[in-house]
C-alpha cells in the first residue's frame, strides 16, 4: 500500500494593514489550508482573499478557530469553560463556512489554533466541546487533532472523521505533547532535521522527543506553520523529500 500524507498550513492570519505569513508562496506546496476566522487573527477581507487563493491552487479549505486574543495571537492560555469553547468554535467555523459558500466552495476540515488546540489536547472537556461544536455545524467536516491526544478521542466519540496531526517544525515531549513555544528548543529551524523527523513519523509512526525517547504517532496530516521565517523553504523541501520517498501527498478525504 502506498503511503500518503496531507500537508496543511495555517493561513489567512493577516489583520487589516498588518501582514503575516507567506500564503501565496506556500500554497503551491501544500494540500490543505487552515484559515484564521477573525478571533486570533484574520478579518473578513483576508478570509475571502485566502479562500479565493486556496481555491485557485486546488487546496482543501479548513477553518482555524482560535481564542479571542488578537494581541496575543491566540498563543496565550485563557481560562475558558467548555461552553465558551463550544460557542467560539461554532461562530468561527460558521463564519468561514459562509465565506466559502459565497465563492461556491465548502469547508473540508477544522483545526483549532494555538493555545485553544493545545489546551484541548490536554483537557477532555474542552476537547469534547470543540468536537461537538464542529459536529453541530457540519458533521461531515474532518476534525484535525494532535496525534494520540484526547482531541482525537473526543472527535471519534461524537462521530466525526478524524485526521491525526503531526508537526514538521515543532519538537515533542515524551508524553506526545508539543514542546511549549516558551522553550528555546520548541521550534525546528533546520530543514534537514525537519525532513528527517517527518519521514520517520510518516514511515515508522515514531518521533524522537527532546528527552530522547521514541513516541508513537499516527501521521494523517502534517502541519507546516506559515508564519515561520523559513515556511516556504520548509514546505518546498518537505514536499520534495516525500516525493523522492514515493509518499503520496494529498488532502485528507481526497480519493
Amino acid at each position: 500500500m502506498t503511503l500518503s500524507i496531507d500537508l496543511n498550513c495555517d493561513m489567512g492570519e493577516s489583520y487589516g494593514v498588518w501582514k503575516l505569513g507567506h500564503d501565496e508562496a506556500v500554497l503551491p506546496f501544500v494540500t490543505s489550508a487552515n484559515i484564521a476566522c477573525g478571533f486570533h487573527a484574520g478579518d473578513p477581507a483576508t478570509m475571502r482573499k485566502t479562500i479565493h487563493a486556496a481555491i485557485e491552487h486546488q487546496v482543501a479549505l479548513g477553518a482555524h478557530p482560535g481564542l479571542p486574543d488578537l494581541v496575543g495571537f491566540g498563543r496565550r492560555d485563557m481560562n475558558i469553560t467548555p461552553q465558551n469553547a463550544y460557542d467560539i468554535a461554532v461562530v468561527q467555523v460558521g463564519a468561514l463556512a459562509g465565506v466559502a459558500a459565497s465563492q461556491g466552495a465548502r469547508l473540508n476540515h477544522v483545526k483549532a489554533h494555538g493555545s485553544l488546540y493545545n489546551m484541548a489536547a490536554r483537557d477532555k472537556e474542552l476537547a469534547h466541546a470543540l468536537a461537538q461544536a464542529v459536529h453541530d455545524v457540519d458533521r461531515d467536516l474532518i476534525f484535525y487533532g494532535l496525534a494520540s491526544s484526547v482531541l482525537v478521542r473526543a472527535a471519534e466519540e461524537v462521530g466525526l472523521r478524524v485526521a491525526q496531526e503531526v508537526f514538521a517544525d515543532r519538537t515533542y515531549q515524551s508524553d506526545g505533547s508539543l514542546t511549549p513555544r516558551s522553550r528555546p528548543e520548541a521550534m525546528i529551524v533546520d530543514s534537514q532535521v525537519s525532513i528527517d523527523q517527518v519521514l520517520r513519523m510518516v514511515c515508522e509512526g515514531k518521533v524522537r522527543s527532546v528527552q530522547g525517547s521514541d513516541v508513537s504517532v499516527r501521521a494523517d496530516t502534517l502541519c507546516i506553520h506559515g508564519d515561520q521565517p523559513g515556511a516556504v523553504l520548509f514546505a518546498k523541501a518537505i514536499r520534495a523529500a516525500l516525493q523522492v520517498e514515493g509518499i503520496e501527498v494529498r488532502a485528507v478525504g481526497e480519493a
